[in-house]
């Protein structure tokens, strides 16, 4: 039996067992009665009962890792949503399993709380990214780079809960759209290496009137731009 074989009949077996009784109540030699295998092998693939039901989240921010390092600045904010698009390509793939997690994260605290720290992973390690692009050490420029890995983070989760509710068809194209309106907010930084100076243009769809839009868009226009009507 090859490793990805087992991996899958223990979490299988896992989270029947979770769904007949429940969480606290199932123990790993439960689970590996279940699927017809020996404690040593459960151990094999998992350290404990809860990373059954977490995705390798070490795997994947490692895919993002890797993502983001082969932009350049004049790139980065591409990589951005392209990392974004790994991770909710993961749960895609997962399938059924992922809706399952759903919904047992949501009925034990204890699980919500280690969803919770994931989820700071991902936005710690966008929001290093973001300030390493933004080549500003400025406290104000660090508060712009945690609020926008904080919006980038909460667009994936949106489109994610979405699809995970049954709400969305498409989920992959909801995730790009969310990240163009998310990264139209960002400001711009200052050149990298090899860059050149110029106007960097954002052109999104809103509907809100333009004279409301004014003193926000102008606040994100560095370099004296100029906002025609």
């Amino acid at each position: 039996m090859s490793k990805p074989a087992a991996r899958m009949r223990l979490a299988e077996a896992a989270f029947a067992l979770f769904d007949e009784r429940g969480y606290e109540q199932t123990t790993v030699d439960d689970i590996a009665e279940c699927a017809g295998l020996g404690r040593t092998t459960f151990f094999r693939h998992y350290r404990s009962k809860e990373d059954v039901i977490f995705p390798d989240h070490d795997r994947l921010l490692d895919l993002i890792r890797e993502r983001l390092a082969t932009s350049s600045h004049s790139t980065a904010l591409v990589a951005v949503s392209d990392a974004v698009r790994l991770v909710l390509l993961h749960y895609l793939d997962e399938g059924d399993l992922a809706r399952r997690r759903y919904a047992l994260t949501s009925k034990v605290a204890a699980l919500r709380d280690r969803e919770i720290a994931s989820v700071a992973r991902y936005q710690r390690l966008f929001r290093e990214f973001i300030a390493d692009w933004m080549g500003d050490p400025t406290e104000s420029a660090s508060l712009r780079a945690e609020l926008m890995a904080a919006a980038v983070v909460s667009a994936h989760n949106h489109v994610l809960r979405r699809w995970l509710r049954g709400e969305s068809a498409d989920p992959v194209a909801e995730v790009d759209e969310a990240m163009s309106e998310v990264l139209a907010l960002f400001p711009t930084s200052r050149p990298g290496p090899g860059d050149t100076a110029g106007t960097t243009v954002v052109a999104f769809r809103t509907g809100q009137n333009l004279d409301a839009l004014l003193p926000s868009l102008r606040q994100l226009v560095e370099g004296g731009a100029v906002v025609e009507r």
